[in-house]
């Protein structure tokens, strides 16, 4: 049976961010036709497993300059689609919180929920969302079980749950986000999502959505950003 098109998105990527908000405006009717899943690095343990069975993870940690980039770059897109952003501080981040709390929510049917209220939470409001007690909240304000979702990262049916979601980024190739499968063809970055809705036979409903020319927004303060913002590690963004 042929795979239905999938999205891999990840909770710690502005672009991931930007490209799925950008594809949920545009067509609507995207959210029924892709399978989202997610991505994110492993931890110790679930590395460990990942590779004793097989698989790897693809992603290659980005240069520290490469990651100042995209602290100017974000900004600028954000300002050409006219979203606000606030860019979160991540200090020795757990990625299994959100991740592995978003698997429950999918288990739940709220994982569309879900999603928006961590990537509000992150990238509007410039919050930890590997804070289980802001998974907590951010959970119940959805209708799901704050505190089982604020252990996900602890639940062995869960952790086995994200170990396969894992090997099916192996499998599939997955070295970075947003990474769209459609059929035999690949695309990844924010950059390829015309050519991802072409190729799922996606009309647009609101044409009038499209952002404006980048030569015509006005370019937002690029002074150097504060230095605080830099205390994450250098990779994790594309």
């Amino acid at each position: 049976m042929r795979k239905p098109p999938r999205l891999y998105f990840a909770f710690r990527s502005p672009f991931s961010w930007m490209a799925l908000r950008r594809l949920e405006e545009l067509y609507p009717e995207a959210v029924d036709t892709v399978e989202y899943r997610p991505f994110w690095e492993p931890d110790a343990d679930l590395l460990a497993r990942l590779r004793a069975g097989g698989g790897e993870f693809l992603y290659t940690p980005m240069s520290k300059a490469k990651h100042l980039y995209i602290l100017y770059d974000t900004k600028r897109l954000a300002a050409s689609f006219g979203y606000t952003m606030s860019w979160p501080v991540d200090v020795d981040p757990w990625w299994e919180v959100p991740h592995l709390a978003w698997l429950y929510a999918r288990r739940e049917g709220k994982e569309r929920e879900f999603y928006r209220a961590v990537t509000e939470a992150r990238w509007e409001r410039g919050e930890n969302v590997c804070d289980p007690a802001l998974v907590k909240d951010l959970a119940a304000s959805v209708g799901l079980d704050g505190e089982t979702a604020a252990s996900a990262a602890h639940d062995p049916d869960l952790r086995e749950e994200g170990l396969k979601a894992l090997h099916d980024l192996y499998q599939d190739d997955v070295f970075g986000v947003p990474y769209f499968r459609v059929g035999r063809h690949r695309f990844w970055g924010l950059d390829r999502l015309d050519a991802v809705t072409d190729a799922l036979g996606l009309e647009r409903e609101a044409r009038a959505a499209d952002p404006p020319s980048l030569a015509r927004v006005p370019v937002p303060d690029l002074s150097p950003p504060p230095t605080d913002l830099d205390t994450d590690t250098a990779g994790g963004c594309g």
